[in-house]
């Protein structure tokens, strides 16, 4: 019997000594080296006793070695769980002991820590450490280069991908086999990649970005990835010449235009820069393509979803838009009290049904029944509309939306509207406490190198410009703003930072 995943991205280049991975320091990685260290790895952990459905978390930092191991989890049909390498051991613990891991695989710095949490769940804890040494790579080394691949369908459950958690406790998101395998075909060919891609890879592995988008989609095509350990601004310089496609959150963007060596000439070759997993700056946008020609694509997706829009690989790529659904994903914008779809430029809770769409929570039946209607729509949490040429806007997270004396105000709109005034590089708006109206805006402002923002003046452009309820009630200056791993902005750690600042005396 076949596995679906498997078969689709990385059996059918089984023996093949076509470059699969452009390393640092020169090395390369082939096909049939990588599926070779796979089914090593794959017999490994079988004979360490997991068996198909068991799970595996894996909190190592990015290897060839720890792509190898997503692959051989595959292969075995053991459900991957790939973990945030800024998790403490102590917040380690709540996902081990939530999925259940039959096995642990971390640094070799952090068994002595991982450890005393494996004993209760009878569960093994292994070592990979970034330079593919470590207990697991020992026991891998005398095993078999070839593994009798599970059989595996596409309801089968492939991995679990933990949600942020920003607001309570983390949500394991089961995907599928079909899940990742219907969203990477689909990308494959929106995205025009092919075997004579070469992608740049900067991102993490544990997140959706890096692993079920990037690297699924290289497999799929044959193509090769320029894998670096993480984004170093020199290393990206110097290997951009050799790729034709980058995939990156902002931030990578914003650095690259920071530094002078970044030009036209170095990127004329590349055929595609795409972004997601944070909101681009459309001062970002017109810098990119006024110092390259290049328009950045940008895209929208989820833990739980993977991709679920893009802007156009030809047609406009639009500014603050994400673009339009994928071809199999159907989107809606809802009125969040009734569920009913809203006119064409309302903003509401956006929805989306697909083939790309999780199976639930893991052991969370009401959160699961709360975010996944019976019809097969997931609500997302995000608010958004879609303006008269049905390109999509991202308006925000629900949760981040703020109620001031009854209105509701969308942080994005203001935001927006900061972004624009001289001196500031980005801002955040928030919703802070406030005796009188429940909450007022309170908007979080970072300034331009060598600028200094003039909040009086900002604070009149406000009020010009918006309806007095949407007012930011106060304007502070920060250094940066706090940001998640992918480059989301925390707005929960600046409500909590300034929560005191309206209190009643």
């Amino acid at each position: 019997m076949a596995n679906l995943l498997y078969d689709s991205l990385m059996g059918k280049h089984a023996g093949k000594p076509t470059p699969f991975l452009h390393l640092p320091d020169g090395g390369i990685v082939t096909h049939a080296q990588f599926l070779a260290r796979a089914a090593q790895l794959a017999n490994a952990i079988s004979a360490m006793g997991l068996k198909p459905g068991d799970r595996l978390a894996m909190q190592v930092e990015k290897s060839p070695e720890a792509l190898a191991l997503y692959a051989a989890c595959v292969q075995a049909g053991v459900i991957f769980l790939p973990l945030n390498t800024a998790y403490t051991v102590n917040e380690l613990a709540y996902f081990i002991e939530n999925s259940g891991a039959r096995l642990i695989v971390c640094d070799s710095a952090k068994k002595d820590g991982v450890a005393p949490m494996a004993g209760p769940l009878d569960a093994r804890v292994e070592t990979l450490d970034a330079d593919g040494t470590g207990s697991l790579m020992t026991a891998a080394q005398g095993q078999p280069e070839t593994f009798e691949t599970v059989a595996r369908g596409a309801d089968d459950l492939a991995a679990f991908l933990y949600t942020s958690g920003t607001t309570g406790r983390s949500k394991g998101a089961m995907l599928t086999q079909g899940n990742l395998l219907s969203n990477t075909e689909v990308l494959v060919d929106h995205w025009r990649f092919s075997g004579d891609d070469v992608l740049l890879h900067a991102l993490p592995i544990f997140h959706t970005h890096g692993l079920f988008v990037a690297t699924n989609i290289i497999l799929a095509t044959g193509g090769a990835m320029i894998f670096l350990p993480k984004f170093d601004v020199d290393q990206v310089i110097e290997w951009l010449p050799k790729a034709t496609a980058m995939m990156g959150v902002p931030t990578f963007y914003t650095r690259l235009l920071d530094d002078a060596r970044f030009t036209g000439d170095l990127v004329g070759h590349m055929r595609l820069f795409i972004s997601g997993s944070a909101p681009l700056l459309a001062e970002t946008h017109v810098q990119f393509e006024e110092r390259t020609g290049h328009r950045i694509l940008e895209r929208y997706g989820m833990t739980e979803t993977n991709m679920n829009t893009s802007n156009p690989y030809d047609g406009e790529r639009r500014a603050g838009t994400v673009g339009f659904a994928l071809p199999g994903v159907e989107l809606k914008v809802t009125d969040p009290e009734s569920g009913n779809t809203l006119p064409q430029g309302e903003i509401g809770q956006i929805e989306v049904r697909g083939p790309n769409v999780f199976k639930g929570y893991w052991q969370m039946p009401e959160k699961t029944a709360a975010e996944l209607r019976e019809d097969g729509f997931f609500i997302t949490g995000d608010l958004g509309r879609i303006d008269e040429d049905g390109y999509i806007h991202i308006v925000g997270r629900n949760k981040d939306l703020i109620i001031s004396g009854g209105y509701n105000i969308y942080p994005k709109e203001i935001e927006l509207l900061l972004d624009d005034q001289p001196g500031v590089l980005e801002s955040a708006v928030i919703g802070v406490p406030h005796p009188d109206f429940g909450e007022t805006v309170l908007g979080v402002l970072v300034p331009e190198k060598g600028h200094e923002p003039d909040p009086d003046a900002i604070m009149d452009a406000a009020q010009a410009s918006l309806a007095r309820f949407k007012h930011p009630r106060k304007l502070v200056v920060m250094d940066s703003l706090p940001r998640n791993t992918m480059g989301k902005v925390q707005k929960n750690i600046l409500r909590d930072e300034f929560k005191d600042m309206f209190a009643a005396s």
